[in-house]
Protein backbone atom coordinates (compact mmCIF):
# COMPACT_ATOMS: atom_id res chain seq x y z
CA UNK A 1 0.00 0.00 0.00
CA UNK A 2 1.14 3.61 -0.59
CA UNK A 3 0.18 6.12 1.49
CA UNK A 4 -0.96 9.63 -0.49
CA UNK A 5 -2.04 12.91 0.50
CA UNK A 6 -5.97 14.02 -0.73
CA UNK A 7 -9.05 15.96 0.01
CA UNK A 8 -11.61 14.18 1.23
CA UNK A 9 -15.37 14.64 3.07
CA UNK A 10 -15.23 13.45 6.30
CA UNK A 11 -18.82 12.94 6.58
CA UNK A 12 -22.06 14.03 4.97
CA UNK A 13 -22.38 17.80 4.20
CA UNK A 14 -18.83 18.48 5.74
CA UNK A 15 -16.12 20.95 4.75
CA UNK A 16 -13.48 19.03 2.36
CA UNK A 17 -10.34 18.63 4.59
CA UNK A 18 -7.13 17.67 3.52
CA UNK A 19 -6.07 14.12 4.90
CA UNK A 20 -3.72 11.21 4.05
CA UNK A 21 -5.75 7.77 1.81
CA UNK A 22 -3.79 4.10 0.71
CA UNK A 23 -3.43 3.24 -2.23
CA UNK A 24 -3.43 -0.69 -3.46
CA UNK A 25 0.34 -1.69 -4.57
CA UNK A 26 0.61 -1.77 -8.72
CA UNK A 27 -1.14 -5.30 -9.66
CA UNK A 28 -0.35 -7.33 -12.52
CA UNK A 29 -2.83 -5.26 -15.13
CA UNK A 30 -2.31 -1.88 -12.97
CA UNK A 31 -1.33 1.68 -13.82
CA UNK A 32 -0.08 3.80 -11.28
CA UNK A 33 -0.69 7.44 -12.44
CA UNK A 34 0.78 10.31 -11.17
CA UNK A 35 -2.63 12.86 -11.23
CA UNK A 36 -1.63 16.43 -12.38
CA UNK A 37 -5.40 17.45 -12.61
CA UNK A 38 -8.93 17.08 -11.36
CA UNK A 39 -12.02 18.32 -12.08
CA UNK A 40 -15.03 19.45 -9.82
CA UNK A 41 -17.85 17.98 -11.46
CA UNK A 42 -21.58 18.90 -9.47
CA UNK A 43 -22.19 15.35 -8.82
CA UNK A 44 -19.12 15.19 -6.84
CA UNK A 45 -21.13 17.63 -4.56
CA UNK A 46 -24.45 15.39 -4.89
CA UNK A 47 -22.70 12.49 -3.67
CA UNK A 48 -20.36 14.47 -0.88
CA UNK A 49 -23.96 15.57 0.57
CA UNK A 50 -25.44 12.41 -0.12
CA UNK A 51 -27.95 14.05 -2.36
CA UNK A 52 -28.14 11.03 -4.30
CA UNK A 53 -28.32 8.55 -1.27
CA UNK A 54 -26.31 7.21 1.25
CA UNK A 55 -22.94 7.12 0.62
CA UNK A 56 -19.64 6.29 1.90
CA UNK A 57 -17.07 8.34 4.13
CA UNK A 58 -14.52 9.59 4.40
CA UNK A 59 -15.47 10.43 0.61
CA UNK A 60 -12.73 11.33 -1.92
CA UNK A 61 -14.62 12.40 -5.19
CA UNK A 62 -13.05 13.36 -8.38
CA UNK A 63 -14.05 11.31 -11.43
CA UNK A 64 -12.02 13.71 -14.08
CA UNK A 65 -9.10 12.79 -13.77
CA UNK A 66 -5.86 13.48 -15.58
CA UNK A 67 -2.33 12.54 -14.88
CA UNK A 68 0.63 10.61 -16.35
CA UNK A 69 1.73 6.78 -15.93
CA UNK A 70 4.33 6.96 -13.09
CA UNK A 71 4.22 3.04 -13.29
CA UNK A 72 2.50 0.02 -15.04
CA UNK A 73 2.29 -3.70 -13.66
CA UNK A 74 4.10 -6.59 -15.56
CA UNK A 75 1.28 -7.58 -17.32
CA UNK A 76 0.00 -3.77 -19.22
CA UNK A 77 0.47 -3.84 -22.79
CA UNK A 78 -1.43 -0.58 -23.22
CA UNK A 79 0.54 1.76 -21.33
CA UNK A 80 4.22 2.70 -20.75
CA UNK A 81 5.64 5.10 -17.91
CA UNK A 82 5.38 8.82 -19.26
CA UNK A 83 2.10 8.09 -21.12
CA UNK A 84 -0.41 11.07 -20.36
CA UNK A 85 -3.99 9.16 -19.49
CA UNK A 86 -7.17 9.82 -17.74
CA UNK A 87 -9.78 7.73 -15.86
CA UNK A 88 -13.47 8.98 -15.59
CA UNK A 89 -16.35 7.63 -13.60
CA UNK A 90 -15.76 4.24 -13.23
CA UNK A 91 -12.72 2.30 -12.53
CA UNK A 92 -13.75 -1.63 -13.15
CA UNK A 93 -17.06 -3.50 -14.24
CA UNK A 94 -17.87 -7.15 -14.62
CA UNK A 95 -16.21 -7.30 -17.49
CA UNK A 96 -18.98 -10.35 -19.03
CA UNK A 97 -22.28 -9.62 -18.82
CA UNK A 98 -23.99 -8.87 -22.34
CA UNK A 99 -23.47 -5.03 -21.87
CA UNK A 100 -20.13 -5.12 -20.96
CA UNK A 101 -19.29 -7.18 -23.87
CA UNK A 102 -20.81 -4.65 -25.81
CA UNK A 103 -18.42 -2.16 -24.51
CA UNK A 104 -21.45 -0.14 -22.49
CA UNK A 105 -19.82 -1.08 -19.30
CA UNK A 106 -21.35 2.07 -17.96
CA UNK A 107 -24.64 -0.15 -17.47
CA UNK A 108 -22.41 -2.97 -17.01
CA UNK A 109 -25.63 -4.85 -15.43
CA UNK A 110 -24.01 -6.06 -12.02
CA UNK A 111 -23.13 -2.66 -11.87
CA UNK A 112 -20.03 -0.77 -12.94
CA UNK A 113 -17.37 0.16 -10.18
CA UNK A 114 -17.49 4.02 -9.45
CA UNK A 115 -14.12 5.68 -9.22
CA UNK A 116 -15.49 7.12 -5.90
CA UNK A 117 -18.12 6.04 -3.57
CA UNK A 118 -17.83 2.72 -4.41
CA UNK A 119 -16.28 -0.53 -3.00
CA UNK A 120 -14.21 -3.08 -5.50
CA UNK A 121 -14.26 -5.82 -5.99
CA UNK A 122 -12.26 -6.79 -2.51
CA UNK A 123 -14.71 -4.91 -0.56
CA UNK A 124 -12.46 -1.91 -0.34
CA UNK A 125 -14.25 1.73 -0.56
CA UNK A 126 -12.65 3.53 -3.65
CA UNK A 127 -11.34 6.77 -3.73
CA UNK A 128 -11.01 9.71 -6.43
CA UNK A 129 -9.41 12.08 -7.73
CA UNK A 130 -8.66 14.87 -5.50
CA UNK A 131 -5.68 13.36 -4.63
CA UNK A 132 -2.40 13.10 -6.14
CA UNK A 133 -2.19 9.02 -7.32
CA UNK A 134 -3.98 6.48 -8.40
CA UNK A 135 -4.19 3.04 -9.26
CA UNK A 136 -6.38 2.47 -11.75
CA UNK A 137 -6.46 -1.06 -13.87
CA UNK A 138 -5.42 -0.27 -17.64
CA UNK A 139 -8.85 -1.38 -18.86
CA UNK A 140 -10.18 1.39 -17.42
CA UNK A 141 -7.73 3.79 -18.05
CA UNK A 142 -7.89 6.43 -20.76
CA UNK A 143 -4.98 7.51 -23.26
CA UNK A 144 -5.38 11.28 -23.43
CA UNK A 145 -3.79 12.18 -26.79
CA UNK A 146 -0.72 15.20 -27.12
CA UNK A 147 -3.27 17.73 -28.88
CA UNK A 148 -5.15 18.28 -25.60
CA UNK A 149 -3.79 20.06 -22.81
CA UNK A 150 -4.15 18.06 -19.22
CA UNK A 151 -6.10 20.99 -17.63
CA UNK A 152 -8.37 21.05 -20.37
CA UNK A 153 -8.93 17.74 -20.85
CA UNK A 154 -10.14 16.55 -17.32
CA UNK A 155 -13.40 17.45 -17.74
CA UNK A 156 -13.96 15.34 -20.85
CA UNK A 157 -13.19 11.90 -18.36
CA UNK A 158 -16.81 13.42 -17.50
CA UNK A 159 -18.45 16.42 -18.93
CA UNK A 160 -17.11 15.65 -22.26
CA UNK A 161 -18.22 11.71 -22.53
CA UNK A 162 -21.53 12.50 -20.84
CA UNK A 163 -22.56 14.55 -23.36
CA UNK A 164 -20.67 13.35 -26.34
CA UNK A 165 -22.70 9.68 -25.56
CA UNK A 166 -25.58 10.77 -26.23
CA UNK A 167 -25.06 12.93 -28.97
CA UNK A 168 -23.90 10.30 -30.81
CA UNK A 169 -26.40 7.88 -30.30
CA UNK A 170 -29.14 10.12 -31.19
CA UNK A 171 -27.19 11.16 -34.14
CA UNK A 172 -26.63 15.00 -33.72
CA UNK A 173 -24.99 15.94 -36.88
CA UNK A 174 -25.74 18.23 -40.05
CA UNK A 175 -29.37 18.56 -40.38
CA UNK A 176 -30.51 17.78 -37.21
CA UNK A 177 -31.59 20.78 -34.76
CA UNK A 178 -29.98 20.06 -31.40
CA UNK A 179 -30.67 21.76 -28.16
CA UNK A 180 -28.57 21.67 -25.31
CA UNK A 181 -30.85 23.09 -21.64
CA UNK A 182 -28.16 24.95 -19.18
CA UNK A 183 -24.29 26.29 -20.37
CA UNK A 184 -22.72 25.17 -17.18
CA UNK A 185 -19.90 22.58 -16.69
CA UNK A 186 -21.66 20.05 -19.20
CA UNK A 187 -23.70 22.07 -20.86
CA UNK A 188 -20.95 24.17 -22.28
CA UNK A 189 -19.03 20.96 -23.54
CA UNK A 190 -22.53 19.44 -25.50
CA UNK A 191 -22.54 22.86 -27.27
CA UNK A 192 -18.97 22.66 -27.87
CA UNK A 193 -19.43 18.98 -29.35
CA UNK A 194 -22.45 19.21 -31.29
CA UNK A 195 -21.29 22.06 -33.35
CA UNK A 196 -18.28 19.89 -33.94
CA UNK A 197 -20.59 17.06 -35.02
CA UNK A 198 -21.98 19.90 -37.94
CA UNK A 199 -25.85 19.96 -36.15
CA UNK A 200 -27.24 23.05 -35.71
CA UNK A 201 -27.15 24.64 -31.89
CA UNK A 202 -29.23 26.38 -29.80
CA UNK A 203 -28.67 26.80 -26.06
CA UNK A 204 -32.06 26.90 -23.70
CA UNK A 205 -31.05 28.91 -20.43
CA UNK A 206 -32.74 30.57 -17.81
CA UNK A 207 -31.61 33.49 -18.89
CA UNK A 208 -29.67 35.45 -21.69
CA UNK A 209 -26.87 36.52 -19.02
CA UNK A 210 -24.23 33.55 -20.83
CA UNK A 211 -25.63 34.40 -24.56
CA UNK A 212 -22.62 35.90 -25.89
CA UNK A 213 -20.39 33.27 -24.33
CA UNK A 214 -22.61 30.28 -25.50
CA UNK A 215 -22.65 31.95 -29.32
CA UNK A 216 -18.33 32.07 -28.97
CA UNK A 217 -18.83 27.99 -27.72
CA UNK A 218 -20.53 27.43 -31.20
CA UNK A 219 -23.93 27.82 -30.53
CA UNK A 220 -25.98 29.34 -33.74
CA UNK A 221 -28.99 30.46 -31.25
CA UNK A 222 -29.50 31.26 -27.50
CA UNK A 223 -32.99 31.02 -25.81
CA UNK A 224 -34.01 32.19 -22.46
CA UNK A 225 -35.91 29.46 -20.75
CA UNK A 226 -37.93 32.32 -18.36
CA UNK A 227 -39.61 33.70 -21.24
CA UNK A 228 -42.65 32.02 -21.53
CA UNK A 229 -42.39 33.17 -25.56
CA UNK A 230 -39.63 31.23 -25.70
CA UNK A 231 -42.23 27.90 -25.56
CA UNK A 232 -44.51 29.47 -28.20
CA UNK A 233 -41.76 30.40 -30.33
CA UNK A 234 -39.70 27.18 -30.59
CA UNK A 235 -42.70 24.59 -30.27
CA UNK A 236 -42.51 21.52 -32.34
CA UNK A 237 -38.90 22.72 -33.55
CA UNK A 238 -36.42 20.10 -32.26
CA UNK A 239 -34.71 16.75 -32.91
CA UNK A 240 -33.20 16.37 -29.90
CA UNK A 241 -32.83 18.15 -26.46
CA UNK A 242 -30.62 17.35 -24.05
CA UNK A 243 -31.11 18.37 -20.81
CA UNK A 244 -27.61 18.91 -18.41
CA UNK A 245 -29.61 20.78 -15.43
CA UNK A 246 -30.09 18.94 -12.30
CA UNK A 247 -32.90 21.10 -11.49
CA UNK A 248 -35.79 19.51 -12.35
CA UNK A 249 -37.75 20.76 -15.31
CA UNK A 250 -41.34 21.00 -16.62
CA UNK A 251 -40.74 18.14 -18.94
CA UNK A 252 -44.06 18.53 -20.59
CA UNK A 253 -42.98 21.84 -21.80
CA UNK A 254 -39.98 20.93 -23.12
CA UNK A 255 -41.26 17.91 -24.88
CA UNK A 256 -43.43 20.46 -26.77
CA UNK A 257 -40.68 21.80 -28.35
CA UNK A 258 -39.69 18.42 -30.30
CA UNK A 259 -40.68 17.12 -33.73
CA UNK A 260 -42.63 14.18 -34.23
CA UNK A 261 -40.39 10.99 -32.98
CA UNK A 262 -37.92 13.88 -31.38
CA UNK A 263 -36.13 13.26 -28.16
CA UNK A 264 -35.50 14.72 -24.25
CA UNK A 265 -32.73 12.74 -23.04
CA UNK A 266 -31.63 13.78 -19.65
CA UNK A 267 -27.78 13.56 -18.15
CA UNK A 268 -28.67 15.96 -15.63
CA UNK A 269 -30.62 14.36 -12.34
CA UNK A 270 -32.28 16.16 -10.06
CA UNK A 271 -31.85 15.12 -6.42
CA UNK A 272 -36.20 14.81 -6.47
CA UNK A 273 -38.58 12.66 -8.38
CA UNK A 274 -40.30 14.47 -11.45
CA UNK A 275 -43.72 14.26 -12.96
CA UNK A 276 -44.70 13.82 -16.42
CA UNK A 277 -48.35 14.17 -18.02
CA UNK A 278 -47.53 10.94 -20.41
CA UNK A 279 -49.67 12.86 -23.39
CA UNK A 280 -46.87 15.00 -23.68
CA UNK A 281 -45.13 11.61 -25.12
CA UNK A 282 -48.17 10.29 -26.75
CA UNK A 283 -48.94 13.14 -29.05
CA UNK A 284 -45.66 12.79 -31.79
CA UNK A 285 -44.51 9.78 -30.69
CA UNK A 286 -41.74 11.45 -28.63
CA UNK A 287 -39.24 9.94 -26.52
CA UNK A 288 -37.99 10.96 -23.15
CA UNK A 289 -34.54 8.96 -22.61
CA UNK A 290 -31.93 9.04 -20.20
CA UNK A 291 -28.22 8.86 -20.65
CA UNK A 292 -24.86 8.49 -18.09
CA UNK A 293 -21.56 8.46 -19.19
CA UNK A 294 -19.97 6.08 -22.28
CA UNK A 295 -18.33 3.34 -22.10
CA UNK A 296 -14.74 2.85 -22.56
CA UNK A 297 -14.24 2.53 -26.35
CA UNK A 298 -16.79 5.65 -26.50
CA UNK A 299 -14.88 7.48 -24.23
CA UNK A 300 -11.56 7.21 -25.79
CA UNK A 301 -13.25 7.48 -29.26
CA UNK A 302 -14.61 11.03 -27.34
CA UNK A 303 -10.93 12.43 -26.44
CA UNK A 304 -9.36 11.92 -29.79
CA UNK A 305 -12.70 13.52 -31.35
CA UNK A 306 -12.10 16.29 -29.14
CA UNK A 307 -8.10 16.18 -30.32
CA UNK A 308 -8.69 16.37 -33.96
CA UNK A 309 -11.41 19.35 -33.57
CA UNK A 310 -9.58 21.49 -30.99
CA UNK A 311 -11.79 20.96 -28.24
CA UNK A 312 -10.93 21.11 -24.80
CA UNK A 313 -12.86 22.48 -21.16
CA UNK A 314 -13.17 25.71 -20.67
CA UNK A 315 -11.83 25.67 -17.26
CA UNK A 316 -10.85 27.96 -14.13
CA UNK A 317 -7.78 26.33 -12.26
CA UNK A 318 -7.85 26.43 -8.67
CA UNK A 319 -5.60 25.14 -5.65
CA UNK A 320 -6.98 22.64 -3.37
CA UNK A 321 -7.36 24.30 -0.12
CA UNK A 322 -10.53 26.51 -2.72
CA UNK A 323 -12.52 23.78 -3.34
CA UNK A 324 -15.01 24.31 -0.66
CA UNK A 325 -15.66 27.58 -2.01
CA UNK A 326 -15.98 25.95 -5.51
CA UNK A 327 -18.56 23.73 -4.16
CA UNK A 328 -20.73 27.15 -2.91
CA UNK A 329 -19.49 29.05 -6.26
CA UNK A 330 -21.11 26.01 -8.18
CA UNK A 331 -24.50 25.62 -6.77
CA UNK A 332 -24.54 29.43 -7.37
CA UNK A 333 -23.65 28.94 -11.00
CA UNK A 334 -20.78 30.60 -10.58
CA UNK A 335 -18.21 28.82 -12.50
CA UNK A 336 -17.15 29.41 -16.72
CA UNK A 337 -17.25 26.41 -16.88
CA UNK A 338 -15.43 23.91 -14.80
CA UNK A 339 -13.13 23.94 -12.04
CA UNK A 340 -10.52 21.95 -12.12
CA UNK A 341 -7.92 21.20 -9.24
CA UNK A 342 -3.83 21.64 -9.66
CA UNK A 343 -3.29 18.15 -7.43
CA UNK A 344 0.22 19.82 -6.51
CA UNK A 345 -1.13 22.01 -4.50
CA UNK A 346 -3.19 19.04 -2.29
Amino acid sequence: MTTVAAYAAPAAKAPLERTTIERREVGEFDVLIDIKFAGICHSDIHQAREGWGKAIFPMVPGHEIAGVVAEVGSGVTRFKAGDRVGVGCMVDSCRECENCRAGLEQYCLAGNVGTYNALDKNGEPTYGGYSQKIVVDENFTLRIPDGISLDEAAPLLCAGITTYSPLRHWDAGPGKKVAIVGLGGLGHMGVKLAHALGAEVTVLSQSLRKKEDGLKLGADHYYATSDPKTFEELRGTFDLIVSTVSAPLDLGAYLSLLRTDGALVNVGAPEEPVSLNLFSVISGRKTLAGSGIGGIRETQEMLDFCAGHGIGAEIELIGASEINDAYERVLSSDVRYRFVIDTATI
